[in-house]
């Protein structure tokens, strides 16, 4: 009886240390990979995509080295998983359905990591929902962190399938339009010069033309055109370009600012709806 009893306790003991070493060892790796992926980023601009995929799936690899132990050390497991795996048919039929899911966002996870069409740090439009930067990428979903610092999660067979629209693939320069309906008694070329000249000041601006159109000096830095006509109003819409979105949208919120203060002291009017009432006696 007590031979039985101290067996059980080294049992437990055994599973404790196996759980308490598994922990400290996907500890270990993740530092390891943390460290690397500081080294490499310090030396060269490197895509931290593939570290923290890494990470994710080494964890799982020890996760499950680790619950093999436990098994292993557990004769009563150890002949339970025997008999299991040997009559698995209809088992794994049912298990494999069950985690088909699983496996379907594993291999859309590496997919991603592979194809790279987006990467972590990249700024993204998932579909018609989401919109926000990429922070994670999991063996089973994708992290997104909205710009309300929320974070959506995405298991990666679903994301596979959405239209992404990414900000940050290979150029990162981007084109904001700004756009102004103005009275059909306003100046038109009053208007379209004070765009201009508000845009080109802004310190997000970017000069986007080429050699080529500097050389001919007949492009502007910013093209500004009538675009339509409303019902009321005359449309104009200017290209201006930033460095990335986030300059960008602050330019653009700038420029709705700077350019109606600019209209109110020309004199230029930007209408609005009007109603007419008329009262039958």
């Amino acid at each position: 009886m007590w031979q039985s009893i101290l067996n059980t306790i080294d049992k437990i003991i055994m599973i404790i240390v196996i759980i308490v070493l598994t922990f400290i060892i996907v500890q270990i790796v993740k530092r390891i990979v943390k460290r690397a992926l500081e080294r490499s980023s310090s030396l060269m601009k490197v895509d931290p995509t593939h570290y923290n995929f890494l990470r994710h799936f080494l964890s799982a690899i020890i996760y499950i080295l680790g619950l093999s132990a436990i098994i292993y050390t557990i004769p009563s497991l150890r002949t339970l998983s025997v008999s299991i795996f040997a009559g698995a048919g209809v088992l794994a039929i049912i298990i494999g359905f069950a985690s088909q899911q699983a496996f379907a966002n594993i291999v859309s996870g590496v997919f991603i990591v592979i194809f790279k069409p987006f990467r972590v740090g990249d700024r993204v439009n998932v579909g018609t929902d989401v919109a926000g930067i990429v922070e994670d990428i999991t063996l089973r979903h994708t992290v997104i962190r909205t710009f309300e610092n929320k974070r959506v999660i995405i298991p990666n067979s679903k994301i596979s399938e959405e239209n992404i629209e990414n900000s940050h693939l290979n150029d990162e320069k981007i084109c904001k339009y700004i756009e102004f309906g103005i009275s059909y008694d306003s100046n038109i070329d009053k208007a379209m010069k004070i765009m201009r000249e508000e845009a080109m000041k802004h310190p997000n601006f970017l000069d986007n033309r080429s050699e080529e159109d500097l050389e001919k000096g007949d492009v502007p830095a910013v093209n500004v055109r009538v675009v339509g006509f409303g019902d009321s109003s005359v449309n104009l819409k200017a290209w201006v370009w930033a460095e990335n979105p986030a300059k960008a949208f602050v330019l653009g919120c700038d420029l709705n600012k700077s350019i109606k203060e600019r209209f109110d002291k020309a004199g230029i009017e930007i209408p609005y709806p009007h109603r007419t009432i008329v009262r039958k006696k």
